[in-house]
């Protein structure tokens, strides 16, 4: 929204985006262009707030006013930064009179509005942020980002890379990468390195053998070693006699075999491996220790054969269904990777949901009915003490939110954990602050439940659901005629006048920050909204929303904030 075109735009970001300051960045934004005028407290204060626009952002920018603007010295204007950054609130009452004075004196500015603008410096030092600490986040958020524009593959791979033994991580950071158009393979023993790894013939990027729980550092060495010295492996039992059975243990063989390392070279046979480890670590280990006292190389005009029985792998009693082969992915990489794991569920969610990726924001209001699997999951503890989630849902089509309020998450909470595939109802929300439609609908969950597996595997596919149809625009009202009445109001309609008013203790919890946030963004609508926030003497912020006031939003409003913390002001 902002549309950077300075660097220092970018430093003013970082610092206002954090729960006490956001209620600036609108303001931020529309002044930078155009939409809404460029005001100082004074003057005097234009140098010090020229390159933010007019808003107050950095505790530098504090120092600079109280000096050019009050006349602090350099020590008085550190102190009254330090009061700020430390919140010492008996500090800043001291300097008050000071200051007020020094803008009155030096600068001729009006003492009332030097008294309100001392009180905007209380309620900032609640969030106060320095400019060279924002600075330095900027130039990495810069430097990344055009590494992110203009090298796509390199700069993904690094990134996992960076955080190859966070699984949580790993699986967002994939996910990001294959919404860029990018692959991500399984790991290969013929391909894989130590890190994650750019292919240079398609441009896609190879799992990071560093990436797989219980494989270390020993053994990929002894593997990369090995491949390096004769070549790509061959077959499983090239491999057994030339990767050091030392590093590369049973633990070993399990994780490369459970999580898809061996493939190219046992296609789709990960179960046959599992169950011939034992068969296999004895003979990378005999192979090898053969090879080191030299019998093969005395015998070898007799064939290693003779010195070496044949590698004999036994079936597995039980086929390795799909299902066991995403669990072993999950367990061990953080993510699916052979295959969809909604495969088995097709069928039946594609004739009991709408697909995701039909879904549009002209459905907004509309009633849907969605299937997919949970990747990820956000819960969040209301005043109240009720739990509500959001909740990231995918299908073979695409992702959207899941909201789930405290009402829809008591009913069934078992629902609503990471891995289950579930179908859940509700309605589509696609408009942003300002009332417009989003090219992101999420959905208002009324109730879900889990997917039986067995009653999918098992269903027989009849035809998919459409997505809901838009919401059909109401006729045009006839024109009015001299004779004829206003319509009456609708006595069921709920009252749009006047504002909503929020009452918290503070603004330092963001998780309940974002939780209003996601609730007034789902009600947009003309009517204003404020906090006040405070005891003896209370401070009245307006929110940068607008609301249509409805039973539901107040309830809603309510399960966050608690009881009586909610007001509808005529």
């Amino acid at each position: 929204e902002l549309k950077p075109t300075v660097f220092d735009d970018i430093i003013a970001l970082v610092a206002l985006y954090r729960p006490g300051p956001m209620q600036w960045i609108d303001d931020f934004i529309d002044r930078k262009h155009g939409r809404t005028p460029i005001t100082y407290v004074h003057p005097a204060a234009e140098n010090s707030l020229k390159n933010t626009y007019g808003v107050l952002v950095y505790q530098e920018q504090v120092m600079q006013i109280s000096k050019e603007m009050c006349g602090f010295t350099g020590g008085q204007a550190d102190t009254l930064r330090k009061a700020i950054g430390k919140k010492q609130v008996s500090v800043m009452a001291k300097m008050k009179e000071a200051f007020i004075d020094g803008a009155v004196n030096i600068s001729g500015a009006d003492r009332k509005v030097m008294d309100e603008f001392w009180s905007s410096l209380e309620d900032f030092a609640a969030y106060c942020f320095n400019k060279s600490h924002a600075a330095c986040y900027g130039l990495i958020a810069y430097q990344t980002a055009y590494l992110k524009a203009h090298f796509p593959a390199a700069f993904m791979a690094a990134l996992l890379t960076s955080d190859f033994a966070n699984t949580d991580r790993i699986a967002i950071e994939v996910a990001e990468t294959q919404r860029m158009g990018i692959k991500v393979l399984p790991p290969d023993v013929n391909e894989s390195f130590l890190e994650f790894a750019v292919v240079k013939e398609t441009g896609n990027i190879r799992f990071g053998l560093s990436a797989i729980k219980n494989v270390g550092t020993g053994p990929i060495e002894a593997i990369l070693a090995a491949r390096e010295e004769g070549g790509p492996f061959t077959s499983i039992e090239d491999f057994a006699k030339r990767v050091n059975a030392r590093e590369c243990n049973k633990k070993v063989w399990e994780a490369l075999a459970k999580s898809g390392a061996f493939d190219s070279l046992i296609k789709d046979e990960r179960g046959v491996l599992l169950h011939n480890l034992d068969v296999l670590t004895s003979f990378a280990s005999k192979a090898q220790k053969n090879a080191l006292s030299g019998q093969i190389d005395i015998f070898g005009s007799l064939g290693e054969e003779e010195n070496l029985p044949a590698l004999r792998l036994d079936p597995p009693p039980v086929p390795v269904s799909s299902r066991e082969q995403l669990a072993w992915e999950k367990e061990l990489l953080g993510l699916y990777l052979s295959h969809h794991p909604l495969d088995d569920y097709a069928g039946f969610l594609g004739d009991s949901c709408q697909p995701i990726g039909a879904l549009t924001p002209e459905s907004d209001g509309k009633l849907v009915r969605v299937g997919g699997y949970i990747t990820t999951i956000r819960k969040i503890t209301t005043k109240t003490g009720s739990l509500m989630a959001f909740i990231g849902l995918e299908d073979k089509t695409g992702l959207t939110e899941l909201i789930v309020f405290p009402k829809a998450y008591e009913k069934s909470p078992e629902v609503f954990e990471a891995d289950n595939v579930i179908i859940a109802t509700g309605k589509i929300s696609a408009r942003d602050r300002e009332g417009r439609l989003t090219s992101e609908p999420k959905i208002m969950v009324d109730g879900a439940k889990i997917v039986d597996y067995d009653q999918a595997k098992n269903h027989k596919p009849v035809k998919p659901l459409r997505a809901p149809a838009a919401a059909a625009k109401p006729a045009p009202p006839p024109p009015a005629t001299a004779s004829a009445p206003p319509p009456a109001a609708s006595p069921s309609a709920p009252p749009t006048g006047g504002y909503i008013v929020l009452k918290l203790t503070d603004l330092s919890d963001q998780a309940l920050l974002h939780s209003i946030k996601e609730v007034l963004s789902n009600h947009q609508g003309s009517v204003d909204t404020f906090v006040v926030v405070g005891g003896d003497t209370p401070k009245k912020i307006r929110l940068p929303f607008k609301v249509a006031v409805s039973d539901a939003l107040i309830q809603q409003l309510t399960a966050v904030v608690g009881d009586g913390q909610v007001a509808h002001k005529a």
